[in-house]
């Protein structure tokens, strides 16, 4: 029989009107474990869902590694590769690699009849993965992009449609400048997404490959460069190590040479501010576990100092030190228990409220989301428990040994 364990169940079911000062001290201990857990379950819950929401924006706007010219990574000016069918095989045959697609990015004019505005027109081609921008799709539909002939089919944003005053089905003339020399294509919206992230919202549409590279005036087979989506982007260094390996410093048929980049390395300044937000999670974890050690530590001083004449009626029956101690740790673990259950049942409430009704909202324009994205990640909630149990337990060690200082026969008087 555990005897420690055993005498702090008792004490804590013992709900008698004599040990009434210590009943307000075990509450508001549990309430601060318990809103400290809440807070840390839904801090990392908002911050993961806000990185993984990013970074799965720029996924969509540019997968997660791409092949292209290594000249076109040094300079701004559009130097195009070779994507034929002997590359592509080689991509698609490389690990970790899901989908490979081309595209072709060219610089163009929309203009309207009472606007006009620069943007970026990347073509692709059939084997693109329209699925991010089908989820976020607000008008129209998504046509079948052709490498083989133009159909002057436009996919814009919604921040493009409002600034130009488009809808889907108008006609809308872009102008291509290249060498002093003007063209002008007419283009139909065939459909309008809304993804919120002003990067690229503001400045890309989509059209036919055959329509971007011919506006370029490149040869059969060129566009500037293919699209890698990985199997598991956990393991993006390691597949992006494997196309390094097979492409990276090889010539194309035309003699250019090949070179690659992961999504990280190509939009660096917003994976570094989303790796910025890590650090504020860090200090409210830090500064929340604080909060439930102080008010154990004071809740369980409290228990001890009214508990003084039990202690020394244990010590005076033979009980030891590190037996009484043990005793008054299990009772502390039975309120920690307590909070951290309140404190899961608040946070991820929270958590699943705002998922499924998205009542907080937000300023797109800023956060790049309309509503407060959530992301209940069940190993880090119980990483967050575990941790919130022992830390509370080891800090509460120390204030322990005060137990060794309790005299019996003077314990007796005390009142």
């Amino acid at each position: 029989m555990n005897l420690p364990l055993f005498l702090a169940r008792r004490i804590y079911k013992d709900k008698g009107d004599k040990y009434k000062v210590s009943r307000p001290a075990i509450r508001i201990a549990t309430i601060g474990v318990a809103i400290g857990l809440a807070v840390m379950v839904v801090t990392v819950s908002v911050v993961l869902g806000f990185k993984h929401t990013i970074r799965d924006k720029v996924v969509g706007f540019g997968s997660h590694i791409q092949v292209e010219n290594f000249l076109a990574l040094q300079s701004t000016d559009p130097y195009p590769i070779c994507v034929d069918d002997s590359l592509m095989r080689v991509l698609r045959s490389t690990d970790g690699v899901k989908h490979v697609e081309r595209f072709a990015l060219t610089q163009g004019i929309l203009k309207t009849d009472s606007d006009f505005l620069g943007m970026t027109f990347k073509g692709v081609g059939p084997e693109y993965d329209f699925t991010f921008i089908r989820q976020n799709l607000v008008a129209g539909d998504i046509p079948e992009f052709s490498d083989q002939s133009s159909h002057y089919k436009l996919l814009v944003s919604q921040m493009t449609a409002d600034k130009l005053k488009l809808a889907v089905g108008d006609k809308v003339y872009a102008y291509f400048i290249s060498n002093n020399d003007v063209r002008a294509r007419r283009f139909t919206v065939s459909g309008i997404y809304q993804t919120n992230l002003t990067l690229f919202d503001q400045s890309l549409c989509f059209t036919d490959l055959y329509t971007a590279v011919r506006l370029n005036n490149w040869l059969d087979g060129q566009c500037t460069g293919a699209e890698i989506t990985v199997a598991d982007f956990g393991r993006l260094e390691e597949t992006a190590a494997n196309v390094v390996e097979r492409v990276n410093r090889t010539p194309d048929k035309y003699g250019d040479i090949l070179t690659s980049q992961t999504i990280d390395e190509a939009y660096p300044q917003i994976f570094s501010w989303l790796d910025l937000l890590d650090i504020n999670v860090w200090i409210i974890l830090a500064l929340m576990v604080c909060v439930a050690g102080f008010t154990m530590i004071s809740g369980l001083l409290i228990i001890i100092l009214e508990r003084t004449q039990m202690i020394g009626t244990l010590k005076a029956l033979g009980a030891r030190n590190s037996t009484v101690r043990h005793t008054f740790l299990w009772f502390a673990a039975f309120i920690i228990g307590r909070g951290l259950l309140f404190g899961n049942i608040i946070g991820i409430g929270i958590v699943l409220l705002q998922e499924y009704t998205g009542v907080v909202s937000l300023d797109p324009t800023s956060y790049y989301v309309s509503t407060a994205p959530m992301e209940l990640n069940v190993p880090f909630i119980v990483l967050l428990n575990v941790a919130t149990l022992l830390i509370s337990l080891f800090v509460l060690i120390a204030p322990s040994y005060l137990i060794s200082h309790i005299h019996p026969a003077k314990s007796m008087r005390y009142e």
